[in-house]
């Protein structure tokens, strides 16, 4: 969903979350995540880890960028959109770099 439209009042479906529509909300279904509150607490680049060895696929880092845009929201943070975290994900990766 556009995060100018998100209602943290209203989170029943995956897809009520900013920057989740169908193909993130399978991905996250691939991972096991069925509803938002699964998601409190959860790390992002861990999920991002979690979803590439699942399809057996490097997806585009940007998933990660999305991935930080939920769990960031459902800490409390304000909607916004994905690519918002993309600094934060390329200054994260500089330094700890991913293992697949």
């Amino acid at each position: 969903m556009n995060p100018s439209k998100v209602d943290r009042n209203h989170l029943l479906r995956l897809t009520d979350l900013p920057n989740v529509g169908p193909a993130c909300e399978k991905d996250l279904r691939l991972i096991g995540i069925r509803v938002p509150a699964q998601l409190r607490g959860r790390d992002a680049y861990d999920m991002y880890a979690q979803l590439c060895l699942r399809t057996g696929v490097l997806h585009d880092p940007c998933v990660i960028d999305v991935f930080l845009s939920i769990t960031h929201f459902l800490a409390g943070e304000a909607a916004q959109p994905w690519w918002a975290f993309s600094a934060q994900r390329r200054a994260h990766l500089a330094h700890e770099p991913m293992q697949l």
